[in-house]
């Protein structure tokens, strides 16, 4: 991001990365919403899965009909004369916001989509409402007449658009509001990964102060619109309608009138009620916002009541988040932190469970949609340790539960528990251990729980109940860990590996997390004997690993290389089990085997996960190592021609994805700022 002349402000720096998507609407797996154009007027709006979920925007202005999002005709097969698309000037993305500004006959629009996915308050994370601000100005100092209009469709409430809908509208304390749902309501009635919602409720909400018209109809009337100025009415459509047949949008009209020298700001509210969000173990469970009984229309009321103090609040964060990456990485890395982090936060559900505890499920989107995947929250853990650990608490309840049950056979930690929204235990693999991931998620468990009670997550009693378990897990580690059988690792795609010398890193790590909770327990003479395990399996590690300049991939295959992303907690944790020389050598290493687009995972293909070539970068000791390792990184975002929601898992050489959108792994982007926050162990832990 460059630097405005004269603004000192890091979330008005404008973008200058092309986002292979922009996020706009984030709040959850199911209510996440994308552009995947270099202009918001070049193609309709869709959800993270590639589906249309579309919005319109058209303006008037002085009598004339521009466009500001998506397209008027709503079907491929049908031509129309397509108002003209305004300029579009500006593009700026920041962790909670993206604002475009367009520029037509004398006007300028801007255009904010927020979602407030705020960690330090999660009654605001959590409530599934994003604004859209519409602010128009004079730019040539006269008087102009103006009109907006904007509209999403029943795409937004249906899996697919051969499904039906229903709808109602009305006015409740000075909003005024548009429903529209799927007309069969079957809560939470499948599993799978693509797939979009078709439960719930779906909100277009407005101010009636703002002089407001509103109308549920065909997309028709966004051809009346812009032929005329007024919304209307072609022949009445009856209930319920079929998406693709009849094209049903909810639509809003701003009235806006003369405008002169002042800006003129009116907002919209996207909002969606899920009603039950996740069957766990059996149980229903509701969204976090809803725990205290708030229903959906009191959810909208204190969007809207609130937004004031929210925008602020989200620009001061955005600030401080596009600053601390500046001084860690450079412009490209605040790009990236941009881009991730309300993807990272979007990509999970926020619950609470029979017990009033918070669960924080991840869906592994666009994989096979499994619902708390340990090896998709372990790499996205340091965002949430840096803004709330309780989070990382949160991601780790279900997986003790589930490890706890009768329904888990085995001595290691589980991969997940189910795939969303169910979480009713695993469906692939029929108990077998041969689909399983032992030491990674072992290793993973031990890891995410010493990291949270050093960043302060659940400083009293965390994982009191489950240290049996950890116990458990740690002794796995020891006995299996140092040098792996032929087994998965979290690169899974990669398929099995025998002797896994970064796997093997894990299992030192977690030997040594457990040692960290006995010091956190008060158990100093238990924590340093698990300290001592640790250090020798370490130093076993250094000598099978040697291959010359660098470490091998496995134990036995000289010649070969790999991310060993795994170190970057010995640096975090302060633990030094692994020696600077180790590190050093590793990191001249992957500088060497750079790409155009960044550092292969390892030497048997060229393609790379972003967010383990970030760790690695994160092993640097100096910042220009750091800058040199991420910014192909950038350089693929801006590049591929793949315009999907940020995609960890690309090709090196091509800049094309390989898999994988829309994951929270790249909350593991913020590794560099949590190594650089000092989260260490002390031995006054």
């Amino acid at each position: 991001m460059n630097e405005k002349e004269g603004c000192c402000c890091m979330t008005q720096r404008q973008t200058t990365l092309r986002p292979p998507a922009v996020p706009l609407v984030t709040v959850d797996p199911y209510f996440s919403v994308w552009s995947s154009a270099d202009r918001l007027t070049d193609d309709f709006t869709r959800h993270w899965t590639g589906q249309r979920q579309a919005m319109t925007g058209l303006i008037r202005i002085d009598g004339k009909c521009w466009r500001f999002a998506g397209l008027v005709e709503p079907s491929a097969d049908r031509y129309f004369t397509e108002p003209p698309a305004m300029k579009q000037t500006r593009l700026t993305v920041t962790p909670l916001s993206s604002a475009y500004t367009f520029e037509a006959s004398g006007v300028a629009l801007d255009v904010r989509f927020t979602t407030p996915l705020l960690m330090d308050d999660l009654d605001v994370m959590s409530r599934p409402a994003s604004y859209i601000s519409l602010k128009v100005r004079s730019t040539d100092g006269n008087p102009h007449d103006v009109k907006i209009y904007y509209d999403v469709t029943g795409e937004w409430c249906v899996d697919h658009p051969r499904q039906s809908v229903v709808w109602e509208q009305g006015k409740n304390e000075g909003i005024v509001w548009q429903r529209m749902s799927h007309d069969q309501q079957r809560v939470l009635n499948k599993s799978g990964d693509d797939l979009r919602i078709d439960w719930g409720d779906f909100y277009l909400c407005a101010r009636s102060s703002d002089g407001v018209t509103v109308h549920t109809d065909s997309a028709e009337i966004r051809k009346s619109f812009a032929r005329t100025g007024e919304v209307i009415a072609g022949k009445a459509i009856e209930m319920p309608l079929e998406v693709s047949e009849g094209k049903p949008v909810m639509a809003i009209v701003f009235e806006v009138g003369e405008l002169r020298e002042e800006t003129v700001e009116n907002l919209i509210v996207l909002a969606y009620d899920d009603i039950d969000a996740v069957e766990y173990f059996g149980d229903k469970l509701q969204a976090y916002w809803k725990r205290n009984g708030k229903n959906a229309m009191q959810m909208i009321a204190d969007a809207f009541s609130e937004y004031e103090n929210l925008a602020k609040r989200c620009e001061e964060f955005d600030d401080r988040v596009m600053k601390d990456g500046l001084k860690a990485g450079g412009e490209k890395y605040a790009d990236i932190l941009a881009l991730s982090y309300r993807q990272a936060i979007a990509a999970h559900k926020l619950v609470t469970d029979s017990n009033g505890e918070a669960l924080f499920l991840s869906k592994e989107c666009y994989s096979n949609g499994c619902m708390a995947t340990v090896d998709v929250s372990y790499p996205s853990v340091p965002l949430f340790l840096l803004y709330n650990p309780e989070l990382v608490v949160a991601m780790m309840r279900p997986i003790f539960k589930y490890a706890r049950s009768e329904a888990w056979p085995f001595e290691f930690a589980p991969h997940d528990i189910g795939q969303y929204p169910l979480g009713n235990g695993q469906v692939y693999s029929d108990n077998a251990r041969e689909g399983q991931m032992p030491v990674e998620e072992c290793g993973n468990m031990l890891i995410m729980a010493a990291a949270a009670c050093l960043a302060g997550g659940g400083r009293s009693n965390f994982a009191l109940e489950d240290m049996e378990l950890l116990e458990q897990w740690t002794q796995y580690l020891t006995e299996f860990g140092l040098d792996p059988d032929n087994q998965l690792c979290t690169d899974d795609f990669a398929g099995h590996l025998e002797r896994n010398a970064n796997l093997s890193v894990k299992a030192v790590m977690g030997v040594a997390s457990y040692s960290i909770l006995m010091a956190n327990r008060g158990n100093a003479a238990e924590s340093d004997r698990y300290m001592n395990v640790a250090r020798d399996m370490a130093a076993q590690w250094k000598v099978l690993a040697d291959d010359g300049d660098h470490s091998k991939l496995a134990f036995g295959q000289e010649g070969t290389w790999s991310l060993k992303y795994n170190l970057i907690w010995d640096s975090v944790f302060g633990t030094d089990l692994f020696g600077e020389e180790t590190t050093r050598r590793e990191v001249e290493w992957y500088l060497g085997k750079r790409n155009e687009y960044g550092t292969p995972l390892d030497n048997r293909e060229t393609y790379t996960k972003a967010d383990w070539l970030i760790w690695s970068a994160a092993l640097a000791t100096e910042r220009e190592d750091f800058i040199k390792l991420i910014e192909p990184l950038w350089k693929m975002l801006n590049d591929t021609p793949d315009r999907v929601a940020f995609s960890d898992w690309t090709d090196t050489v091509t800049a094309r994805q390989l898999n994988f959108q829309h994951r929270s792994v790249v909350g593991g982007f913020y590794m560099k700022l949590l190594k650089d926050s000092g989260v260490k162990r002390t031995e006054s832990v």
